[in-house]
């Protein structure tokens, strides 16, 4: 919460996006399953990506190669060995409650994300996973953006919630945040992104749980 109290946000007109990993979850699921099931070889696709040589749907997708996608049951197993936030229920919950849309954006793999909006009752932009072929798809890429190298677009859900007159909240951590990011009316950032946000002073709220983003909202999680 900030000091003056909870933000002046009416979220009936508000639309929340969250980003998934390292935000919902407490760190990168897919950083996780490259670490645990491909060792090293991941790290020179990520350096051209945080670089800017590559977008992220080829490092997602050069990446997801690297897997071995042909086994669905381990892939879930090691992707469920990090945690979520224990916030993130009552987070959705009291944000539905209170009238506000509540959208999962995830610029990764995505499976881990579908599966968590499964279960809290809300849409998930992401990645698919065709398990029968190790295919992975992105249905909610955006070639018609200036930049078209996203996986999932982050900023045309926001360009869309704001052309309907939606208030737009943002949540999240990392570099693939950074483009929504400017979008937003409210932000909530934090780790690589809060640095990002404060390096071009960017306004922000940083928080440390999507317990600090209730209590910032006025919601208890």
């Amino acid at each position: 919460m900030t000091d003056a109290g909870p933000l002046p946000v009416e979220l009936a007109r508000a639309s929340v996006f969250l980003d998934f990993d390292g935000t919902i979850s407490v760190a990168d699921t897919g950083v996780h399953l490259l670490e645990r099931l491909v060792g090293d070889a991941w790290h020179g696709l990520e350096a051209l990506y945080q670089s800017g040589e590559i977008g992220s749907r080829e490092c997602v997708v050069r990446q997801w190669g690297l897997l071995p996608t042909f086994d669905e049951e381990v892939l879930r197993a090691v992707a469920a060995e990090i945690p979520l936030d224990a916030h993130v229920e009552g987070l959705v919950t009291g944000l539905l409650a209170a009238g506000a849309e509540v959208t999962i954006v995830s610029d990764g793999f995505g499976f881990p994300a579908t599966a968590l909006g499964a279960v809290v009752g809300v849409p998930v932009m992401t990645a698919t996973v065709d398990w029968g072929t190790g295919a992975l798809s992105f249905p909610f890429a955006d070639l018609s953006c200036p930049c078209a190298r996203c996986g999932t677009c982050k900023q045309r859900p926001l360009r869309a919630a704001a052309a309907r007159g939606r208030t737009t909240i943002f949540v999240g951590d990392g570099t693939s945040d950074q483009k929504a990011a400017v979008l937003a009316d409210v932000l909530f950032a934090k780790d690589a992104l809060a640095r990002w946000c404060a390096a071009g002073a960017l306004a922000h709220h940083p928080f440390a749980s999507l317990g600090d983003v209730a209590a910032a909202l006025g919601l208890v999680a």
